[in-house]
């Protein structure tokens, strides 16, 4: 018999005390009735995030990392410390819609051969982001970006059936315990972004589908923590997309993603990065990148 609660909603925060309140008072509203517990993982916020939780949430458990340990791992922590047979990875730049987490609830019950769902994200003017997708590769991804987003942009007002995706963005996501354990956790390779798509990945691999329920919706604001950053953002995101694509084997698609970088690094390098600390990182990414070239050399002894 399990004793713990049924389900535990997860958050990770860095210096996104704007967001919190609203955040935080929605997930109260929308878990009323339900067995639950809110866990918040501050990533060493410079803004009085810990400080606004501890005093005007004080039934949020509150964990304070002594340094930005970044997404994947910030997660990790909230599961170990967490009880619920289901848990919910919430971003902080969100709102969660009253009976949201219920219907969610509800649906991934309906399904036991579903490891996680997520729902319809829509910014704050009720404009749909496209939260989902098939497999990731260089021209999967093309094809979703120039294609499938703008349609599906459309096309998700009117939806309603529920559909079995390849992946689920984890701003909102639900998933089953034993499934995120099975699967071994998020990866801390990942510092951010890639992170929620490898994981949904690995629960695929268990054999178990993933759920995308248009008719069950969130808000998310977006950018909370990449947007002050921009440069920076974009250096973690092609990094994330390197390994990513590393990790699973996707030969031509790792090809062609290393020549885009080569472009795409330059034009950042020549007319974006400016701080000491977006220098540092794109030195870094660009180190990974010739270390990966000379490995794969067929003239490398």
């Amino acid at each position: 018999m399990n004793d713990g609660p049924e389900l535990s909603v997860i958050l990770v925060s860095f210096n996104d005390r704007s967001h919190l309140a609203g955040c935080l008072e929605s997930v109260r509203t929308a878990s009323a009735g339900l067995s639950a517990e809110v866990i918040l993982v501050d990533n060493h916020s410079a803004d009085g995030s810990p400080e606004f939780v501890r005093e005007s949430f004080p039934w949020v458990k509150l964990i304070v990392n002594d340094h930005n340990a970044g997404f994947a791992k910030a997660n990790n922590a909230g599961i170990k410390s967490s009880g619920g047979r289901f848990m919910l990875f919430l971003n902080t730049d969100t709102v969660v819609l009253p009976g949201s987490l219920a219907a969610l609830l509800a649906g991934l019950k309906r399904r036991p051969d579903a490891g996680a769902i997520g729902p319809a994200l829509v910014r704050g003017d009720g404009r749909f982001q496209v939260s989902f997708g098939k497999d990731i590769g260089f021209f999967s991804e093309l094809r979703q970006k120039i294609i499938l987003n703008p349609y599906y942009k459309i096309a998700l007002r009117h939806a309603r059936r529920v559909r079995s995706v390849g992946w689920l963005s984890g701003a909102c996501l639900l998933a089953r315990r034993g499934a995120v354990g099975a699967a071994g956790l998020f990866d801390e390779s990942f510092f951010i972004y890639f992170e929620d798509i490898d994981l949904c990945r690995r629960i695929r691999d268990l054999g178990l589908d993933l759920l995308y329920d248009p008719g069950v919706r969130v808000v998310h604001f977006g950018g909370a923590t990449t947007a002050p950053r921009r440069s920076s953002s974009r250096l973690y995101y092609r990094e994330s997309q390197l390994h990513y694509y590393e990790k699973h084997g996707a030969g031509l698609s790792v090809f062609l993603l290393r020549i885009f970088l080569r472009f795409s690094l330059l034009r950042l390098k020549l007319f974006r990065v400016r701080a000491a600390e977006d220098r540092a990182l794109l030195g870094r990414l660009e180190d990974k990148m010739r270390k990966r070239h000379q490995a794969d050399s067929p003239w490398t002894d």
